[in-house]
């Protein structure tokens, strides 16, 4: 298999026909104005909007707070086990449709908690779904925790003893929300903790924060992988410790253009990091609300940046699979499939 041989031509349609992870999936941010309206007439809720078209015109973004407000109104109509395993199935079905074959989902406890919704209401919906992407879709799906950062580390400390009963449905922690003047190290305690515990460990740094962010994400929290990243490369020393690492980073183009992190796709850094050897990854964040899955995430990425060829798609492909945290029988069936993949479009 070489990719190399593979024309341009065919690049498009074998970005969404091959087999990839997405490790980057905030599943509240999956939900459609569509689902929201739905949700909030199965659950007797009115919505400040009057129409699917008014709530989708509110998506414009100036940075990553304004996109959080209308985020967490969003998730105002989760309230039952069931708003949960539709909204994750709701993802699933388009994961599937992208060849997404592996996702590790983040979810936010702390934002239905806050309104009165369990942790058990949340966890139990969401790993129904995931059971039912297994089971009918044949994705294979983990869920991921994330904290509040905008929140202090005492409820960070709180919602993880809440989780507890339910740590088999779980395999990992995070950190999201607003990054400015939330550093880290704020979170040193329960990340300390949940090391403690097993529990695999990521952080959102250097999408808005500073690369000293992803520092101390690195050695102060002591993550596995990095959320973003793509400020790494203001800091040449860090770039070089992520390429001798292999600490991946889990890009989201569009994401990082709608909170203009980057003006255009076109200006993205994407070409730079695989160039400094990084193990970087494409995935959709919060695609209801950013402009498209993981799928459209590939194809536009790469239409904008002419730089990007088939080597690269095979890389971040190959990349996702090494960042995940699934069994390495897993990854190694992937590759074999990601192989295939690349060796069918270049016949």
């Amino acid at each position: 298999m070489n990719p190399g041989t593979i024309p341009r031509e065919r690049l498009s349609s074998l970005l969404r026909a091959m087999p990839k992870a997405e490790l980057h999936i905030h599943i509240e941010g999956s939900l459609e104005p569509e689902l929201i309206f739905s949700l909030a007439r199965r659950n007797g809720l009115n919505l400040p909007y009057g129409s699917v078209e008014e709530l989708r015109a509110a998506y414009a973004f100036t940075d990553l707070q304004s996109f959080l407000d209308i985020y967490y109104a969003g998730a105002s109509v989760l309230l039952k086990e069931q708003d949960f395993e539709d909204m994750g199935m709701a993802y699933f079905k388009r994961a599937a449709a992208d060849n997404v074959v592996h996702a590790e989902i983040f979810f936010d406890p702390q934002t239905h908690t806050a309104r009165g919704v369990s942790f058990q209401t949340a966890i139990n919906g969401l790993t129904r779904a995931c059971a039912r992407a297994q089971s009918e879709l044949g994705i294979s799906a983990a869920l991921i925790m994330c904290f509040l950062r905008h929140l202090s580390e005492k409820e960070a400390l709180a919602t993880l003893e809440e989780a507890l009963p339910f740590r088999g449905q779980f395999i990992g922690v995070g950190l999201d929300s607003s990054e400015r003047g939330h550093p880290p190290e704020k979170f040193a305690r329960v990340f300390a903790r949940c090391r403690e515990l097993g529990l695999r460990l990521v952080a959102h740094a250097g999408e808005e924060g500073p690369p000293a962010y992803i520092w101390s994400a690195l050695d102060v929290l002591k993550v596995e992988r990095i959320d973003h990243g793509v400020r790494c490369v203001e800091d040449p020393a860090l770039v070089q410790r992520l390429a001798r690492e292999r600490i991946p980073l889990t890009v989201c183009p569009l994401s990082n253009v709608k909170l203009c992190v980057f003006s255009s796709l076109a200006e993205h850094n994407l070409p730079a990091l695989l160039g400094a050897g990084l193990c970087a990854t494409v995935n959709s964040d919060d695609p209801a609300y950013f402009g498209g899955y993981i799928g459209q995430n590939f194809s536009e990425t790469f239409s904008a940046l002419p730089a990007l060829a088939a080597h690269d798609a095979y890389r971040l492909a190959s990349n996702s699979f090494e960042a995940s945290f699934a069994d390495q029988a897993d990854k190694q069936r992937w590759r074999h499939a990601l192989d295939a993949s690349f060796t069918l479009a270049g016949s």
